[in-house]
């Protein structure tokens, strides 16, 4: 696995990069809670394999206050008694989203999520989903990886 970026995706198309700022500032905006958010994101990057956004996400979760035994256990959330309904149903959606072709998104699961979200939010949570896997692929497309400095 090539450990080197294959090059700086914001140099060459400054543009792009602009646009996905544009969807990180609606994410941002949406009023969805942060630590939520956060989750989304680091859900989501365990799926598609993105050690950049795993790196960055975690850190990121800690700051805004997440405990250590949440993100650890994020990936087996199922069987974790720490999540709330409400993030058990935005994580079960973050899967669903993230492998869309394979399920799509069932009624019960849009219901589930429902239950904690009104139309507006659903929909802010479908773009803070969209937006983490847009990030995802132009870091793994691009030869990003880990460790994330700031």
């Amino acid at each position: 696995m090539n450990m080197q970026a294959r090059f700086n995706y914001h140099q060459a198309n400054p543009q792009a990069y602009q646009a996905m700022l544009q969807l990180e500032k609606f994410v941002n905006e949406s009023g969805l809670d942060k630590k939520l958010v956060e989750l989304i994101k680091i859900r989501a990057s365990q799926i598609n394999g993105c050690a950049f956004c795993l790196d960055m996400h975690t850190q990121d979760a800690r700051k805004l206050g997440e405990t250590e035994q949440r993100i650890y256990l994020l990936n087996a959330w199922r069987e974790a008694a720490v999540y709330t309904d409400a993030e058990r149903a935005v994580l079960a959606l973050t899967e669903a989203v993230t492998q869309i072709a394979q399920n799509g998104v069932s009624d019960a699961l849009y219901e589930q999520v429902r239950k904690h979200f009104d139309e507006s939010q659903y929909v802010a949570l479908i773009m803070a989903i969209n937006t983490i896997n847009s990030w995802n692929r132009l870091a793994i497309t691009t030869g990003m990886s880990a460790p994330y400095n700031r």
